[in-house]
């Protein structure tokens, strides 16, 4: 059979807020002449990595593809440079996770109808919003519900789909990859968290190993009703804000840039953050939805930070095992951190509160919080 003259858009995306943490993995198929979306899919991966959600964001999308129309042409679309650069084969894959998921992408379809472009993050939103969606799912211990999201299909597949007798259902993923699934739970080491802010509120209580930083919704006061309504169900219209709440971002400013890249900047890169923005005065840290800035400049008032001083005291993160702490604190000291409470650590925050208080060359704190001990 000839290839059909067809193009479809995949758009793909996938996170983890912790890296590995809870992932998810979202993507779409557009039709790229009217804009509008054909079929959705997401899923919660466990836990796992932010790589392997991308690319098992692609798996789905390019999946949906070859439903709608196995004789198309392909374009896909990615914030992930990592990824695109891989299946375009400009990129090694040395890591056996990601070459087994790249193997699976390129079955799909002849590698010769799938052509790849990165985009900026901020281009690849609906994809995004998916992915996140199936995070938030993945955290309440639950699966992402189609009719629920707020990406919606607009148009139709056309002759020869095969999607609309896919028998697809509430509760279920669209274009689950069939056999050996790419949720399958793998670690890969990163240098591309980040995805923005959750469209929906993230339980409290989550599972499933450390968590980035504002993950976790309020529970009580006056937040906690609208959480409860969306939790029960309650689905937005497409563009609005689900966010308020949520942690945007930190600014931290600094009179010494380049020191505080060296001491804060590391540690943030260590935790799964990824430099997103670097100019002269400052750096900004893409996280699992909220970033973190340094910044320094003519409006920084001398004198330094005090961290007993009335405002911020200290930022606390999810740091990964006991073990993954303890590292993270020898590597600290080297470079000029310094332990606080030394005579109480690493249970100065309590007998069951594993963590390190350590400060930074400039005078501001952080506490790298251990999991939970089983």
């Amino acid at each position: 059979m000839p290839v059909s003259e067809r193009v479809l858009q995949v758009e793909a995306d996938g996170g983890s807020r912790g890296n590995p943490g809870v992932a998810g993995y979202g993507a779409l198929v557009r039709d790229p002449a009217t804009g509008k979306v054909l079929d959705i899919d997401a899923a919660p991966l466990g836990r796992a990595s932010n790589n392997v959600a991308e690319y098992s964001g692609l798996v789905a999308g390019l999946t949906m593809a070859k439903n709608i129309d196995p004789e198309a042409r392909v374009h896909v679309k990615m914030d992930s440079k990592l990824v695109v650069e891989q299946m375009s084969g400009r990129w090694k894959i040395k890591h056996a996770d990601m070459q087994k998921l790249a193997g699976q992408a390129r079955a799909i379809l002849p590698p010769g109808r799938v052509t790849y472009e990165w985009i900026p993050r901020e281009k690849n939103k609906d994809a995004d919003l998916l992915s996140n969606e199936a995070m938030d799912a993945g955290a309440a211990g639950r699966t992402w519900v189609r009719a629920k999201s707020g990406i919606r299909v607009t148009g139709a597949t056309g002759a020869g789909s095969s999607a609309a007798g896919s028998g697809k259902t509430d509760g279920k993923t669209a274009g689950e990859p069939a056999g050996e699934s790419a949720q399958e739970p793998m670690h890969e080491p990163t240098h591309e968290p980040g995805q923005e802010p959750s469209p929906l509120p993230v339980p409290a209580a989550e599972t499933g190993g450390p968590l980035a930083p504002a993950a976790a919704a309020p529970t009580g006061g006056a937040g906690a009703d609208s959480a409860g309504a969306f939790s029960a169900g309650r689905t937005a219209d497409v563009g609005t804000s689900r966010r308020v709440g949520r942690l945007h971002h930190v600014e931290i400013w600094v009179e010494d840039l380049p020191r505080a890249r060296r001491t804060l900047g590391w540690l943030f890169q260590q935790l799964g953050y990824a430099v997103s923005g670097e100019w002269s005065e400052g750096t900004s840290y893409q996280g699992a939805g909220e970033y973190l800035v340094l910044e320094s400049g003519p409006d920084v008032g001398a004198g330094g930070h005090d961290r007993l001083r009335p405002g911020l005291n200290h930022l606390a993160f999810h740091a990964g095992s006991r073990a993954d702490v303890d590292a993270l604190v020898e590597s600290a000291l080297q470079r000029g951190f310094t332990v606080l409470f030394a005579e109480r650590h690493p249970f100065a925050g309590g007998r069951s509160h594993y963590a390190a208080y350590l400060e930074a060359p400039g005078g501001f704190e952080v506490e790298l919080v251990a999991d939970a001990a089983p």
